[in-house]
């Protein structure tokens, strides 16, 4: 299992409260049987208008491409419980998000995908977000072991659950990778049980 213990990488600031995961993905584009290529379709509405035009949001600036870590605001990813959302962040880039504050399921399917949401306070966000709009390029790390985020000489203190940190710090964040890679044991103390093994 991957250990997550460090994130690094150019921020995007993405600024709001109450972004829902309808605004992250709209639902006509969950259509497909995979998860691959949502990338292209988040915060879609926000990033186009209905001729297909781009908006004035920082996904479609080009000084924001390649960058890895996302800094929102309060209740980020409120709304529905679709793991679309977290999916087509991860896939446009996306390996960690700062806000203030998120839903507790989108946190929890972030987490899933070995994409921690960390928690700072309301000024704090906003400086980090107002800097990132001045200076595109610096390097933002976010620290778990330590709880922080670290950029230029500034660090803030970050909040993340005691339990979700310490999943990611030692790799056991892939609940569905767990399973699997048990999957021999399973099956030898399968083998053990007698009713499992009468109709064979």
């Amino acid at each position: 299992m991957t250990k997550i213990t460090q994130i690094s990488g150019k921020g995007v600031p993405v600024k709001g409260n109450e972004i829902d995961t309808d605004r992250i993905i709209p639902a006509r584009f969950m259509k497909t049987i995979t998860f691959d290529g949502l990338g292209e379709f988040a915060f879609y509405d926000a990033r186009f208008d209905e001729k297909g035009n781009k908006k004035n949001h920082s996904f479609n600036k080009p000084e924001f491409h390649g960058a890895s870590i996302l800094v929102v605001n309060k209740n980020f990813g409120c709304g529905s419980s679709r793991e679309h959302a977290p999916q087509s962040l991860k896939r446009w880039g996306v390996k960690a998000i700062i806000g203030e504050s998120f839903a507790e399921i989108f946190a929890g399917n972030c987490q899933l995908l070995g994409m921690p949401c960390v928690t700072a306070s309301t000024q704090e966000v906003e400086v980090l977000q107002d800097f990132l709009e001045k200076d595109p390029a610096v390097m933002i790390n976010v620290n778990l072991e330590e709880s922080s985020v670290s950029y230029t000489d500034s660090s803030i203190s970050v909040s993340i659950s005691n339990s979700r940190k310490k999943d990611l710090i030692e790799g056991t964040w892939n609940t569905l990778g767990l399973l699997v890679s048990a999957l021999p044991k399973t099956r030898e103390n399968a083998k053990k049980i007698p009713y499992l093994n009468e109709f064979k």
